[in-house]
């Protein structure tokens, strides 16, 4: 198993890694038929998530289904904030964040800041924010556990690609 680069997008500062296996070339991406969907997760490591959605060096993407998880593809940006809220108004760093999530039903993040928000939903992307740093594959047992069972109205949501009428895609115990 192999993480090929594909070209860097200069114009938008972020490098693309996509699993591949053996001399197959890339792996096709997944569909979200039949309980499959991807998974995009704010991360520094590769192995947790740990950042906030601007402020993250890489975007870690998974493919999910009942039966299990794989490893999609790994994004990397050029630039990201320090995560302390203070941001370059002179410069937008979203349109590629936001880019690297086509395909994606749901994005884990730490923090998300309400434009930032609006534009992830309005990729038909439902972003979920956890209360501090998790293992990405602690997360990602949780969410095939769910789909297993009964999921929560807002994972059906995803599955299906619907996207959110309202503002609601956030956890309402934000304290």
């Amino acid at each position: 198993m192999k993480l090929r680069p594909q070209k860097q997008q200069r114009s938008t500062g972020m490098l693309k890694l996509r699993l591949v296996e053996g001399d197959a070339g890339n792996v096709p991406p997944p569909s979200q038929e039949g309980g499959h969907m991807k998974v995009a997760f704010a991360t520094q490591d590769m192995h947790t998530m740990d950042a906030h959605f601007g402020g993250a060096r890489n975007l870690a993407i998974w493919d999910i289904s009942p039966d299990g998880y794989r490893f999609l593809e790994a994004v990397r940006f050029d630039e990201a904030s320090n995560q302390d809220g203070q941001h370059d108004e002179g410069h937008d760093r979203l349109d590629a964040r936001v880019s690297a999530l086509d395909g994606c039903a749901l994005l884990f993040v730490l923090a998300i800041g309400g434009p930032a928000a609006a534009r992830v939903v309005g990729h038909r992307v439902h972003p979920v924010k956890l209360p501090r740093p998790e293992p990405i594959g602690d997360i990602l047992e949780r969410l095939r556990t769910m789909l297993n069972g009964t999921p929560p109205p807002w994972l059906r949501k995803a599955l299906k690609g619907a996207s959110p009428a309202g503002q609601d895609f956030l956890d309402e115990d934000d304290d």
